[in-house]
């Protein structure tokens, strides 16, 4: 059983280091997956590589011992933590309903007339300041898969960013 998260840590970095080889870009890995871990200690249950204005950054889901998901984002060029989320399962969550203006249905339309396509993964988040956003991942005719978040309490499109690859669970 331990030789499974060692496979899936080398599979992780292998994959990184090829898509950014040619580029002669810094990746951090092993450090960003340390200072994850440090953020929000348990178990990681997926990574994905993505590039968000013009950056690569990791972005780990970790469920912690009290069975929350959290997304970390960390820059793969210096291995800085850059965005800490919550991940909750519906948008009846009280830290969702909070804040939320925006319902489901509306913001689903709002991505897919920003960003047409196929809706592959759909999450609900707290960002660190309370702001709850939907997160669309959308895979384009091209077989691109981009990652959408609009803001619940406006409508707003908050960040878009380019799935690169992703493993683990969903």
């Amino acid at each position: 059983m331990r030789t499974a998260p060692f496979i899936f840590i080398l599979a992780c970095y292998y994959s990184s280091a090829s898509v950014y080889a040619e580029s002669g870009e810094k990746m951090n890995f092993e450090q960003c997956l340390s200072e994850a871990k440090a953020t929000r200690p348990g178990l990681v249950i997926k990574v994905e590589m993505k590039e968000q204005s013009g950056l690569a950054i990791y972005e780990f889901d970790i469920r912690d011992n009290d069975n929350r998901d959290w997304d970390i984002e960390c820059r793969a060029d210096t291995a800085e933590i850059v965005e800490l989320e919550e991940e909750v399962f519906a948008t009846n969550h009280p830290k969702f309903v909070e804040r939320m203006k925006i319902d489901f249905n509306k913001a689903k339309a709002m991505a897919l007339q920003e960003y047409p396509g196929e809706i592959l993964e759909i999450e609900f988040e707290i960002e660190a300041d309370g702001l709850p956003v939907y997160e669309f991942d959308i895979r384009h005719d091209n077989g691109e898969v981009i990652k959408v978040e609009i803001d619940a309490s406006t409508g707003v499109v908050h960040e878009v960013s380019r799935e690169l690859w992703q493993i683990g669970y969903e």
